[in-house]
């Protein structure tokens, strides 16, 4: 390895150094990613039955110590469970819209690795090459042997199949961590809009118990006022 490197001249350095950073970001957002993925259904069920008990408290705590954006998302809903629904539609796409950059740092590196690295090869390949026929020229006098040659080609051409030996590897893990970073945004999606219909729910329910409680309230005094004039009847009944 150190004797390719040493033959394709300097540029199989820089070469050496994109592969290393492409190989350091992808285990970054790799560990980044899997930490974030969670089971959203699961999720959002154990908050509805939360909500539904008005233990508010509980389901913060709960996505306070959930890793992962779609938990950040459904944290900033829960935050303003009293707002309208159209301010919880505004919220979770704001806190959404925060999340994307997150998801897709350094992912631009990698994509710009996978596409400069063949060019890097085609350069130490050109430079090689021009390396090697003026040296032809300088010492022999233009005049060489095609083992001579042929040793400065082989010399040259290193670097392209270095290039290309960090670019296809590269690109598909970029592909892989995009698909990844795709999904992840997907179920922050998903978990705005069912913990906005989580929450409203919930309003609604409440607002028909208060509405029931109300009546029944309303009933019993109906009810008193009535027993009350029923005794005061018989009273008077009683004296005449």
């Amino acid at each position: 390895m150190i004797e390719m490197i040493t033959k394709g001249g300097p540029l199989m350095w820089l070469l050496l150094a994109c592969s290393i950073l492409a190989l350091g970001i992808f285990a970054e957002r790799l560990f980044l990613f899997h930490r974030s993925t969670i089971h959203v259904g699961e999720f959002l069920q154990g908050l509805a039955n939360l909500i539904g008990k008005r233990n508010y408290a509980e389901a913060l705590h709960e996505c306070a110590g959930t890793p992962g954006p779609v938990a950040r998302v459904i944290h900033a809903a829960i935050i303003r469970h009293d707002a309208p629904r159209a301010e919880l539609k505004e919220i979770v796409q704001e806190a959404g819209q925060l999340e994307v950059p997150r998801l897709e740092r350094y992912l631009a590196v990698l994509l710009t690795i996978a596409y400069i690295a063949p060019l890097i090869g085609l350069l130490g390949t050109v430079i090689g090459l021009i390396g090697t026929f003026v040296q032809f020229d300088n010492t022999l006098g233009g005049l060489a042997t095609m083992g001579e040659l042929s040793k400065g080609v082989y010399q040259a051409l290193i670097t392209s199949a270095a290039g290309l030996v960090v670019a296809v590897p590269t690109f598909i893990l970029y592909s892989y961590l995009a698909t990844f970073a795709r999904t992840l945004m997907h179920d922050m999606e998903r978990g705005g809009i069912e913990i906005v219909n989580i929450l409203e729910d919930a309003r609604q329910r409440k607002e028909v118990l208060s509405f029931t409680d109300a009546s029944g309230d309303g009933a019993g005094r109906e009810g008193e006022r009535a027993q009350g004039r029923g005794g005061a009847s018989g009273a008077a009944d009683a004296r005449s």
